[in-house]
This record gives C-alpha cells, structure tokens and sequence, in this order.
C-alpha cells in the first residue's frame, strides 16, 4: 500500500516533483553497511581477510610495528585490532586513505566510522568486526595498546598472507 499525497498542502511544483511510491533517504538502509554488520556473525575468517588487507596497505605504505590482535575472545563487539604506527600526519592519512579504498573497492566493506582524521596522532577506523589503529609513535607508547589487550593473541602476519614481512 502507498502513501498518498495531499496535494493541496502543496505548491504546483513540488506537487508534480514528489512521487509517493519514494521511499524518504532516512528509511533506506546502506546495504554495505548491513552486510558488513551481518558478516561479523558468520565468524572469523572474513574479519581474518579485513584485517591482512588492512596490514598489507600498512606494510606498503612504509608503517612502522604493523600488527593483528585476536580479541575474538574478550568482546562481543568485535574480532581483530590491527595496529601501525606512521611517521606523519601525511603518512598517517595516506595508510588510512588507502585502507577505506582497499576495503570498500576489493573486499566490498565500508568503514562504519572514524576518529582521529584530523588529529592525525590517533587515527581509529571502525569496520564492524575489525577495528585499525593508526598511531604517531608517541601515542602509541603512551596508550600502549598492545598491552591493555594483553590477553588478545598475536597473529603473525605471515600467517594472514600479508607480503613483505621482515623476520
């Protein structure tokens, strides 16, 4: 069933211009958005892809101390940190640039957030079940995350795939 449409509560031309069977921007749901939410449920293996994704444009992009914790274990809200630490605010944005990219253009996901652009000391992007930590060198040491999440496990990341990995 439509919505009708009350023209006489309406100017001649915005009468003509609205059609009742839109549907208003609002009630449409970002399908990557909904995918990417309903992935997370299916388990680990593609938060396990996300994150060697996320870790190779690090790598590529000259980060520094790139790694993947498996938190899988110690929140319901998501799978995998991966952490790099950049060198500038310039580096910063460019890893974070290239990892919205690489998601969303080979992987089909779409960041659900951020925090930090403009600060460029602690960049955090939020895709559902895996959440990238970029990090200036000083913040990083001082918030220490590696620690906080201690119980989290390590996962080489030669394991993930990722290519260029020293040692």
């Amino acid at each position: 069933m439509t919505e009708q449409t009350n023209e006489q509560d309406m100017s001649p031309s915005t009468a003509a211009e609205t059609k009742p069977d839109t549907p208003k921007p609002a009630a449409v749901k970002d399908p990557m958005v909904t995918a990417s939410r309903a992935i997370r449920h299916q388990g680990t293996e593609y938060s396990r892809k996300l994150a060697a994704a996320a870790a190779q444009v690090a790598l590529d992009n000259k980060g520094e101390d790139v790694m993947v914790l498996d938190i899988c274990g110690q929140t319901a809200e998501f799978d995998l940190f991966v952490l790099a630490t950049g060198s500038s605010r310039r580096q910063l944005h460019a890893i974070s640039e290239q990892i919205d990219d690489v998601l969303e253009k080979e992987m089909g996901d779409r960041r659900m957030g951020i925090e930090g652009y403009q600060e460029s000391r602690w960049i955090v992007l939020d895709y559902g079940s895996v959440v990238v930590h970029l990090f200036d060198e000083d913040t990083r040491e001082y918030y220490d995350l590696e620690t906080l999440w201690a119980d989290g496990k390590r996962i080489p990341l030669d394991e993930l795939g990722v290519k260029g990995v020293e040692g």
